[in-house]
C-alpha cells in the first residue's frame, strides 16, 4: 500500500521548510519512526520519522524548499526489499567495504573549505553522522605541515594578481536567515537599551564545591551555573513585572507566569528552547531540562513548539570567553540577561582589596515599557540572589 511522506506543520508561522541530507535511499527498508530525511527550518533542523514500516519508493523532492502538506517521498507499507534468485547468491562474497559516515550539510561545506577528509574526523552524531563540531575538533588537532625552507629570491617579490583571489560563496541556511531577520527587527522595532553590574560568584562556587557531587549523584544531573540563574530571575521578575511583559498592539500584556528561554549554541546559530512554568521547578528539574534541551539541539532533534513563546531569555557568551556584551531582544520579550565569563580580579570589600571570581551582567531592554529604575533594580536584585544564594531558597 502506498504511503505519501508530507512535510508536517512543524510550528506556527512555519509555512516551508528546506530539504536537507536524506538518510535513507529509494528502495531501501524502514521501520516506523525511522529518521527519513532532516527538514531545515527558520527555528531549527528536524528529522521526518517514517510514518510506517516499508521501503522508501520515489523521492518527489530530493532538495530544495518544501511548504507544508507538500509530498516529499512515496513509501511501500509492509512491503520488503525483493530477495535475490539462488542463482544470484553465488558469486564469491567480496570484502566488506566500510560505511563512508554520513555527513551533515553545514559539516560538508566545512570540509571542502578546510580540506579535511571524513576520514580525519571521528564522528559523534546520531547514527554515525559528522557534525560540525566533528570537522572543527578534526581542523584544530591537525598537524601542522612543516614549514618549507625559504629560497633566496632571485627576483623582487610582488603581491600576486588580484585574478588568483577568490570567494566561497555559500547560501545561507533558513536558520541563519531567519536569525538575520529577527536580529534586525530587534534593533528595528524597538527601544533596546542595556545596563551593566557585575555579581561575585564566590558563594555560588563553593556550594557548587561542595554540594555538586553529592547533587549529581542524587538526581543524576550536573549542579551548573545556570539554575541559579533562572531561579534569580524568576525571582526577580516576580517582583519587576514589567520585565516579563510584551506589547500587543496598544495594550501591555504582563504574564504571570514564567517561561524562562536559554539560548543554545546549536552548529548552525544560536537557538532558544524554554523552560516551562520555572517558578514551579526545582534546581535539578531545571539542569535536567537544560541538559536535555542541551543535547537534543546538538542532535537536531529539539522540537518546534519548544521554541515557541517564553516571556523572558538568559543568554551565557561567558561558555565562549565573553567578558562584556549587549545581548540583542528576542521579541516580542522585553528583557534579556547576559551572563559572562568569571574572571578573577581585585575589588573592594571591607575595606581591604581582595581578588574574588567576578562575572559580569548585561541586560537588555525595551525602554518603550520598561523604564531605567526597573531595568537597574531587576539587575541589581540578581546580583544580590546570586551573591547570597541562600536567598533563592528563602525567597528574601
Amino acid at each position: 500500500m502506498a504511503v505519501e511522506l508530507k512535510v508536517p506543520a512543524v510550528g506556527e508561522s512555519i509555512t516551508e521548510v528546506e530539504i536537507g541530507q536524506w538518510l535513507k535511499k529509494e528502495g531501501e527498508a524502514v521501520k516506523v519512526d525511522e529518521p527519513l530525511v532532516e527538514l531545515v527550518t527558520d527555528k531549527a533542523t528536524l528529522e521526518l520519522p517514517s510514518p510506517v514500516s516499508g521501503v522508501l519508493g520515489k523521492i518527489l523532492i530530493s532538495s530544495g524548499v518544501a511548504k507544508v502538506g507538500d509530498v516529499v517521498a512515496m513509501l511501500e507499507e509492509g512491503a520488503a526489499p525483493a530477495a535475490r534468485p539462488e542463482a544470484e547468491a553465488a558469486p564469491q562474497a567480496q570484502p566488506a567495504q566500510p560505511a563512508q559516515p554520513i555527513a551533515m550539510p553545514a559539516a560538508e561545506r566545512l570540509m571542502a573549505h578546510s580540506g579535511i577528509t571524513p576520514a580525519q574526523v571521528q564522528p559523534s552524531g546520531p547514527g554515525g553522522r559528522i557534525l560540525k563540531e566533528d570537522v572543527q575538533q578534526a581542523i584544530a588537532t591537525k598537524p601542522a605541515p612543516a614549514p618549507a625552507p625559504t629560497p633566496t629570491p632571485t627576483v623582487p617579490l610582488t603581491p600576486k594578481a588580484p585574478g588568483e583571489r577568490k570567494d566561497d560563496v555559500v547560501p545561507m541556511t533558513p536558520l541563519r536567515r531567519r536569525i538575520a531577520e529577527r536580529l534586525l527587527a530587534a534593533k528595528q522595532n524597538t527601544a533596546m537599551l542595556t545596563t551593566f553590574n557585575e555579581a561575585d560568584m564566590g558563594m555560588v562556587m563553593e556550594l557548587r564545591k561542595e554540594y555538586g557531587e553529592g547533587f549529581q549523584k542524587k538526581y543524576g544531573v550536573k549542579l551548573g551555573f545556570m539554575s541559579f540563574f533562572v531561579r534569580a530571575v524568576v525571582q526577580a521578575l516576580q517582583e519587576i513585572p514589567q520585565l516579563n511583559a510584551e506589547i500587543r498592539g496598544g495594550d501591555i500584556v504582563y504574564h504571570r507566569y514564567y517561561d524562562i528561554g536559554i539560548a543554545v549554541g546549536g552548529g548552525e546559530g544560536l537557538v532558544v528552547p524554554v523552560i516551562r512554568d520555572a517558578d514551579k521547578l526545582s534546581m535539578a528539574q531545571i539542569e535536567a531540562i537544560i541538559a536535555d534541551y542541551g543535547a537534543r539541539v546538538r542532535e537536531k532533534k529539539i522540537k518546534p513548539e519548544e521554541l515557541m513563546g517564553g516571556t523572558f531569555t538568559i543568554t551565557n557568551g561567558g561558555i565562549y570567553g565573553s567578558l562584556n556584551s549587549t545581548p540583542i531582544l528576542n521579541p516580542p520579550q522585553v528583557g534579556i540577561l547576559g551572563m559572562h565569563a568569571i574572571v578573577e580580579r581585585p575589588v573592594v570589600r571591607n575595606g581591604q582589596v581582595v581578588i574574588r571570581p567576578m562575572m559580569n551582567l548585561a541586560l537588555s531592554y525595551d525602554h518603550r515599557i520598561v523604564d531605567g529604575r526597573e531595568a537597574v533594580t531587576f539587575l541589581k536584585r540578581v546580583k544580590e540572589l546570586i551573591e547570597n544564594p541562600v536567598r533563592l531558597a528563602l525567597e528574601v
